[in-house]
């Protein structure tokens, strides 16, 4: 009678798990790229939407979303008529970064940027593409007036870029690529999510990972 019993042999058992490991390796390492690219893209976006603002004023002498002589300027513009109390050509963007009123500077912003050629994307108001979107799904928008009401670090600006919908682990990685790594502090914070402004930065640490934010850039 054969006892022999048939199984795996050490050999065996270790090739197996290294392929394992090799997939394993593989399947974070693809992640990885994953993060960095969507890091990049908030990154790009930020830089990207400062430089449609110094090239518009160096082109027009005059700000966009403040410009008063818009429809001089870029073909079928239209010369903002809100927030109440708002100045046009002062330099200054005025208006909630995620404004909704067709009629805020903020929000015209977008419209003349675009039709400057500066910029892709719709210049039509109203339209269901018009507000601009992160890489992922969150809104992105820009203002002159302050995020951070009473902050404990200065966080002095004349226009601030702001995104939502950020994940915790994005804003360390964005901060620590563009700024100081510190969430309260330097020329990028973290506001709550969706939020027009607060008083304070948000301290933003590992086990906030999946947290979603709302981050802003001064310039």
């Amino acid at each position: 009678m054969n006892n022999r019993q048939s199984g795996f042999t050490l050999v065996e058992i270790a090739i197996v798990l290294v392929i394992i490991g090799l997939l394993l390796g593989g399947v974070l390492k693809g992640q990885e790229l994953v993060h960095s690219a969507t890091v990049n893209n908030f990154v790009n976006d930020f830089r990207g939407i400062s430089a449609f603002v110094y090239a518009y004023q160096d082109r027009f002498r005059a700000t966009p979303g403040d410009d008063a002589a818009a429809a001089g300027h870029v073909q079928g513009g239209v010369a903002a008529t809100t927030p109440a109390g708002a100045t046009l050509n002062n330099s200054r963007i005025n208006g909630n970064w995620n404004s909704v009123t067709v009629t805020d500077e903020s929000y015209l912003f977008w419209q003349h940027i675009r039709l400057a050629g500066l910029a892709t994307g719709t210049p039509i108001i109203g339209n269901a593409d018009y507000v601009p979107r992160n890489a992922d799904g969150g809104r992105i928008g820009i203002t002159g007036d302050p995020v951070l009401t009473a902050p404990a670090t200065p966080f002095p600006g004349t226009f601030f870029v702001c995104s939502d919908g950020i994940q915790g682990r994005f804003v360390r990685q964005i901060d620590t690529t563009i700024d100081d790594g510190n969430s309260q502090t330097g020329s990028v914070r973290a506001l709550a999510n969706n939020v027009v402004n607060q008083a304070d930065a948000a301290n933003v640490q590992p086990v906030d990972d999946a947290t979603l934010y709302t981050v802003c850039m001064a310039y």
